[in-house]
């Protein structure tokens, strides 16, 4: 699995960390401040990938997705506003309740002292990134992330987001390795597109959030696993 590897790159939210769960708690608030209703989680995530995937070109697909919202809830809000406020609900989560998936920091040091280049390709925006590397108190406190990773990309570091491989050509560009020297963790299938499409192998990390699409990911992922102590099990007789 890890014989030809130079590089492991890693989606951060739902892969490395147990986040995305977070969006499913602040999107229902998000709502109902617009003037709309709860709506089921398994919707929330349908909804949001749908709008995310359709505006996957766009400047910042994230304000047109609250922009989406505002729309369909008939907010007077402007996008730019409605991702303020969404930010202002996530903050507490940011802060103080993500943290590592269970075993995620053991696999990294163990990673980092075989001499592997640590990368996170994610499209988790920038400010949400710099929340992680130097307020989350979980993070910091087990693995922080200055300490393992080379390179922290975020979702402005692309023009476009997953599915669009973009943002892997310019990691390999960068840390001068071929797509055979990669090894791509992540837990979408968007994430497995993009992988896919930039000739990398990809690993999928079950994350619950993604059980819509799963059939599709397990058939298209080179491996799936369940957790990283899974993950460790496989690969203990190579580093």
């Amino acid at each position: 699995m890890l014989a030809a590897q130079k590089a492991i790159l890693f989606e951060y939210d739902g892969t490395l960390a147990d986040s995305v769960g977070l969006w499913h708690e602040v999107d229902p608030k998000l709502n109902t401040a617009l003037g709309g209703q709860e709506v089921q989680e398994a919707k929330i995530q349908e909804q949001r990938d749908s709008v995310l995937r359709k505006f996957s070109t766009a400047r910042n697909p994230y304000e047109e997705y609250c922009g989406y919202l505002g729309e369909k809830y008939g907010s007077s809000m402007k996008p730019e506003e409605i991702v303020r406020l969404r930010y202002q609900i996530a903050n507490e989560y940011l802060t103080g309740i993500i943290d590592y998936k269970p075993g995620a920091e053991i696999f990294l040091k163990k990673l980092k002292d075989a001499g592997f280049i640590l990368v996170i390709a994610t499209t988790t925006k920038k400010t949400n990134m710099d929340i992680y590397r130097s307020a989350n108190k979980n993070i910091m406190a087990k693995a922080p992330l200055e300490e393992y990773f080379s390179k922290i990309y975020t979702r402005e570091d692309a023009k476009e987001i997953k599915p669009n491989p973009e943002i892997y050509y310019r990691v390999m560009d960068e840390l001068n390795v071929t797509a055979g020297e990669c090894l791509i963790f992540e837990d979408s299938l968007i994430g497995i597109e993009a992988a896919n499409r930039a000739g990398i192998q990809v690993a999928i990390m079950y994350d619950k959030y993604s059980d819509h699409e799963r059939d599709e990911i397990n058939r298209r992922a080179d491996y799936c696993f369940d957790n990283y102590g899974d993950v460790l099990k496989v690969i203990e007789e190579e580093i």
